[in-house]
């Protein structure tokens, strides 16, 4: 039995190196970065109590009513995916807003590059 080859293997088209970056863009960058996290776990707690913590208050929720069903009921029936759609569209306008900012931070990078 031959003993395995542990030569280094050479890459023949090695990865190309990103394009660098100035440190406002790289803060806008991290900024972005940091805003999605955040609206991301916000959206999945709010995402949380409607899913989790509703039904297992239902009990003592039982007499709140809304649109006249206990609101127990609601959630179950149509409410939680309601919620959810309203998540979604809060996380697309929310990003589009974080996009365009950051958009605006990388043509400012580059035209101030190209001065």
């Amino acid at each position: 039995m031959a003993a395995p080859n542990h030569t280094a293997h050479q890459n023949i088209n090695p990865l190309p190196e990103p394009p660098p970056v100035s440190a406002a863009l790289a803060r806008a960058h991290r900024r972005y970065w940091r805003f999605n996290l955040w609206l991301i776990a916000a959206l999945m707690a709010i995402g949380f109590v409607v899913s989790f913590v509703v039904p297992m208050a239902a009990g003592r929720l039982a007499g709140v009513r809304f649109a006249g069903f206990s609101l127990p009921f609601y959630m179950g029936a149509q409410g939680a995916i309601l919620v959810y759609l309203v998540l979604i569209a809060v996380y697309i306008v929310l990003m589009q807003r974080a996009d365009r900012v950051l958009q605006a931070a990388r043509e400012a990078d580059i035209a101030s590059g190209e001065s």
